[in-house]
């Protein structure tokens, strides 16, 4: 069932926003919603301590439109009689053929799009979150001692995704004339997987030709 206040200039008029609301905290139920704020904007001025609900509730309301126009008011005067200014204030109000307002009209076309731009300005505005990265030590090793070492390298070197970054690398002596290449790598962990990086790349066609197995020596959080 609509609710309808008339004449909210008037103490009448306020005395009907006290009565509706004895045992509540918002016009229509416990939180500050649109109907409040079209309200709030008929009512001339904060009601006095005659009408204690309509005065609570009159604060109440401020204080939340104050967090969200932050900017300092310097203080505004409407000139004219109070009836012919407010009668001209609320939008829902100027639309009815007199005072009466609708509190529970549907949201207009041009309400829904301005709710929808809010809320893609905010996801535009937040900060994306950063992935974390991870230092990984690998090590390389060869099919026997007659594999070109560094073939082999430039093998593993070639593999290029987003969030890899290969470093420093040595030969280390295996034994019988065999040697395994170490090497240094930094990954973005959303991006790139080391098992992937291996069981994908590194030892797969064409790299496998010079590349009998990877292991991973030491993985770190940067």
């Amino acid at each position: 069932m609509a609710i309808t206040f008339s004449d909210l200039h008037t103490e009448e008029g306020v005395k009907s926003v006290e009565e509706h609301l004895a045992g509540k905290t918002y016009i229509s139920g416990d939180q500050l919603s649109v109907d409040d704020v079209k309200v709030y904007a008929a009512v001339v001025e904060k009601p006095s301590d005659a009408f204690p609900n309509a005065s609570r509730w009159y604060d109440s309301v401020a204080s939340h439109l104050a967090k969200s126009f932050p900017g300092k008011a310097v203080g505004v005067s409407i000139g004219g009689s109070a009836a012919p200014a407010q009668a001209e204030a609320p939008a829902a109000a100027a639309a009815d053929d007199d005072d009466d307002m609708d509190l529970f009209g549907d949201e207009t076309e041009e309400e829904k799009k301005a709710a929808e731009e809010r809320e893609a300005a905010k996801k535009a505005t937040k900060k994306p979150k950063e992935s974390g990265k991870s230092s990984v030590l690998m090590e390389v090793k060869p099919w026997d001692d007659e594999t070109d070492m560094k073939k082999l390298e430039e093998c593993v070197r070639a593999v290029e995704m987003p969030g890899l970054l290969w470093g420093a690398s040595k030969l280390v002596p295996v034994g019988y004339g065999i040697k395994k290449l170490t090497i240094m790598l930094t990954i973005v962990d959303d991006l790139v997987s080391p098992d992937n990086l291996i069981e994908d790349f590194l030892t797969s066609e064409p790299n496998n030709e010079y590349i009998q197995s990877v292991d991973i020596v030491a993985f770190n959080k940067i």
